[in-house]
């Protein structure tokens, strides 16, 4: 059987952490900030863990990092 490649795109935007949860940046931290609120800035700074339903999709996409 031959080895199950990595989606490129995936291994550039998340991380597992050591109890398997999936760690991601938060969208909407790029351009346009000015239009929102420092309490939005403030509160999507630095990363997050996904959600049960998006990890699972996420963790197909990388299936040697488990």
């Amino acid at each position: 059987m031959p080895k199950m490649k990595t989606k490129s795109g995936a291994k550039k935007r998340f991380k597992m952490t050591a109890s398997g949860k999936v760690k991601a940046g938060v969208a909407g931290k790029r351009h346009r900030l000015i239009s929102h609120n420092a309490k939005y800035i403030r509160q999507n700074r630095g990363a997050d863990c996904l959600s049960d339903a998006d990890a699972k999709i996420v963790k197909k996409y990388m299936p040697y990092n488990r």
